[in-house]
C-alpha cells in the first residue's frame, strides 16, 4: 500500500469491532471527549483524568492497597490489617464469590493518586484479609498447574462443539469457586453447550468472557513497534476505542504496519497527541476553506502543523503554493478589514 495521506478506505479492519466487549466495558470515544480541562495531557486521551482534577481526596485516611492477579488484572482493597505491606507480598483478598490470592503492586500515596486519576474516589472496595501463608501459597501454585490442564480441556471441548474460539488465558479463583476462560473470536459465539460441558468436568462456576484484541494484548503482554513493552500492560489504566477519525485528524500515513499495534488494531498511542493536535489546528484554516491572496483565491488543500505551512491550490491556475501561517493570517486579517469597510460603505 502506498505511503501517502488521505484515503483510508480498506483500513476499517484495524478499527475495533462492536462485539469486542472489554472487561472494563470500553465505551466508544468521540472527538469531543478530548476537550478536557487538563490542558492536553496524555491521561485524558486514555480515559483517565489528571491527578487531583476536581476530585476530593476523601480516602486519604484509608489504607488502600493495589493487588494484581493473573494476566495483569488488578483491583484496590482496603487494608485493615494495621501494618504496612511491602510490594510483592502475596495476600488473600475478598472476591466476588469467596476468596482470591494476588500480589501487592502498590501501597501508600501512590494508590491514592491512581484512584484520583481514574475517578474512583468514593467507590466501594473489598477487603484485604491477610498475608498468604505457606499452605495458601502452595494452593496458589497448584491452581496455576490446574489452569494449564484446563486450557487443554477447553481447546478439546471447542473442537468437539465446532466453536472457532481462541483461548487467551485461564484464571482459577483461589478457593475454586470460579473458573474463568478468556477468549477471542471473529464474531459472537453461542457457548452455552460448552459451559455445561466444562461445568460437568470441574464441578464449579464456569465463566467464559469474550474479550477484544486490545484486552488480549493487555493480558498477554508484548513489545510494540517502538521497542518498548506495550502501554496497555505497563501504565494505561483504561483502554479506549481508537477509530480512523483520529488518524485522519493527524494526517497519518496509510501504511497499515505503521497504524496497527501489536494487537492488530489501531495503536493506542494515536490518541496520546490528539489534544495537542486539536489545540494547534485551531490556529489554522479549515481544509477546503477559501483564502484570498495576491495571486487570487486559493483553496486550502493541506495543513502542515509541524512546519506551520498551509498549501493553497489556486483555482484559476491549478498551482499549489505553500504559505506560512503568518502569511495566511495576514491575508485573513486583510480580508476581514475589507469586509468591514465594504459593510460600512
Amino acid at each position: 500500500m502506498s505511503d501517502d495521506f488521505g484515503d483510508f478506505e480498506g483500513l476499517e479492519r484495524l478499527e475495533d469491532k462492536d462485539f469486542e466487549l472489554s472487561v472494563e466495558e470500553i465505551e466508544s470515544t468521540a472527538l469531543a471527549e478530548y476537550e478536557g480541562p487538563c490542558g492536553g495531557c496524555a491521561n485524558c486521551a486514555t480515559g483517565s483524568q489528571p491527578i487531583g482534577a476536581g476530585l476530593d481526596n476523601t480516602e486519604s485516611a484509608i489504607d488502600i492497597t493495589e493487588v494484581e492477579f493473573k494476566a495483569n488484572r488488578s483491583a484496590f482493597y482496603r487494608n485493615e490489617l494495621g501494618g504496612t505491606l511491602h510490594v510483592g507480598a502475596r495476600v488473600v483478598v475478598e472476591a466476588e464469590r469467596g476468596l482470591d490470592v494476588g500480589k501487592v503492586i502498590a501501597t501508600g500515596e501512590a494508590v491514592h493518586e491512581k484512584r484520583r486519576a481514574r475517578g474512583l474516589v468514593g467507590q466501594p472496595m473489598r477487603k484485604l484479609l491477610r498475608v498468604a501463608g505457606e499452605q495458601e501459597f502452595a494452593q496458589f501454585e497448584e491452581n496455576r498447574r490446574i489452569e494449564e490442564k484446563a486450557a487443554s480441556v477447553f481447546i478439546e471441548k471447542c473442537a468437539k462443539h465446532n466453536l472457532a474460539m481462541k483461548l487467551v488465558t485461564v484464571e482459577y479463583q483461589f478457593d475454586h469457586a470460579r473458573l474463568t476462560f478468556y477468549f477471542t473470536a471473529d464474531s459472537r459465539v453461542d457457548f452455552r453447550a460448552l459451559v455445561r460441558d466444562l461445568a460437568s468436568v470441574y464441578r464449579t462456576r464456569i465463566e467464559l468472557r469474550q474479550i477484544g484484541a486490545r484486552d488480549e494484548a493487555k493480558k498477554v503482554g508484548g513489545l510494540g513497534i517502538c521497542g518498548r513493552e506495550v502501554c496497555c500492560t505497563t501504565w494505561m489504566s483504561q483502554i479506549k476505542r481508537v477509530n480512523l477519525d483520529h488518524a485522519r485528524f493527524q494526517s497519518l500515513s496509510l501504511n497499515p504496519s505503521r497504524l496497527a499495534g501489536a494487537c492488530g488494531r489501531l495503536k493506542c498511542c494515536i490518541l496520546f497527541e490528539m489534544q495537542n493536535y486539536l489545540a494547534t489546528l485551531r490556529q489554522f484554516p479549515e481544509l477546503d476553506s477559501r483564502i484570498l491572496t495576491a495571486k487570487g483565491e486559493g483553496l486550502v488543500e493541506k495543513v502542515d502543523i509541524f512546519n506551520e505551512r498551509i498549501y493553497l491550490r489556486y483555482q484559476n491556475t491549478n498551482i499549489v503554493e505553500p504559505l506560512s501561517l503568518d502569511e495566511i493570517k495576514k491575508y485573513q486579517n486583510r480580508s476581514g478589514k475589507d469586509q468591514v469597510q465594504n459593510y460600512q460603505r
